[in-house]
């Protein structure tokens, strides 16, 4: 099933899209966390409101927010190619790190900076290399912890569209301390309009991850596709890592990382910093993944840095 939230009269609804392409409001002011955290709530509310049909808004015509606010984003790297393109931005000899294939790691991205598909996105305070990440992000479903593959495979209970926005410049800046990224990625996390559920795609399972076509354009142009099961991780496995000596909960979301050409960073690394310049105001962002449907944002002015200086120096 397909389940996105809208704006209304009443405020954000969660609703259930139907096979003529309408929403249907779920029964209830209900947020997609609470409804995933005992099995069969989400299930039971939407027969409810297929049923009853008591509110329903075409989805042409519906202002659609992000599917839910996320407790916690976790963002891993699981796409090979892509994190040989990025060190190389750093390092042009450099080659994938052999801890790639050692751990399925991850940084912790900001909730709060969590946009729906179609909202603005400012460019951050005192960046010059603003850029988007094509990527896709699993929504946990069961509370769980310490957690095998194989057992984390019942916690995942769907998946949305991510374009993690990111600030290059600030980035790399402040992974010079060997901490991060933090400023660098607080921006801006667009969220696609729709929640899928992981019985969905079960037709579609294709080595770590799915048969899905993923592609990334800007102002119009392509510049990115690859495909989601080009994963070196599964998504059972980045579920049961972050499991690890700790709880997920629902609604956590599990960033796939971006894919092979799913954003100007790794094609910097690639090409070199002519290939493409960095996102600007007035640029849109156009981001699809089959099956899933996209986010589509216009890049605007931000804010202005204020100065900060340490209180002493060496």
């Amino acid at each position: 099933m397909r389940f996105a939230r809208h704006r209304t009269q009443q405020g954000p609804r969660l609703a259930v899209l139907d096979t003529e392409d309408h929403l249907v409001d779920l029964p209830g002011p209900g947020e997609l966390p609470a409804l995933l955290a005992e099995e069969g709530w989400l299930a039971d509310a939407a027969a409810t409101a297929l049923r009853t049909r008591q509110s329903v808004t075409p989805l042409a015509t519906a202002e659609l927010m992000a599917p839910l606010d996320p407790p916690t984003v976790r963002d891993f790297s699981t796409f090979p190619e892509h994190t040989a393109g990025i060190v190389k931005t750093l390092d042009p000899a450099g080659g994938i790190p052999p801890e790639f294939w050692e751990i399925p790691t991850f940084y912790f991205s900001n909730p709060y900076a969590t946009i729906g598909p179609n909202d603005d996105v400012p460019v951050p305070p005192g960046t010059k290399r603003f850029d988007y990440e094509l990527e896709v992000a699993a929504v946990v479903g069961a509370l769980g912890r310490d957690l095998s593959v194989e057992e984390a495979a019942s916690h995942i209970a769907g998946f949305v569209v991510m374009n993690d926005f990111s600030a290059r410049d600030v980035q790399f800046h402040e992974m010079r301390m060997r901490l991060g990224p933090a400023k660098g990625k607080d921006t801006a996390t667009a969220l696609g309009g729709f929640f899928v559920t992981a019985d969905e795609l079960a037709e579609r399972r294709s080595g770590a991850s799915f048969d899905l076509t993923m592609e990334v354009r800007l102002n119009g142009e392509l510049l990115g596709s690859d495909r989601l099961d080009n994963m070196a991780w599964s998504f059972e496995a980045l579920a049961a890592y972050a499991s690890r000596g700790t709880w997920i909960r629902p609604g956590d979301l599990l960033g796939s990382g971006t894919c092979q050409g799913g954003c100007l960073a790794e094609m910097w690394g690639r090409h070199g910093y002519d290939f493409h310049r960095p996102l600007q105001p007035g640029d849109i962002v156009t981001t699809s993944v089959e099956l899933f449907g996209g986010t589509q944002n216009h890049v605007i002015a931000g804010a202005e840095p204020h100065d900060i200086q340490p209180w002493s120096r060496p």
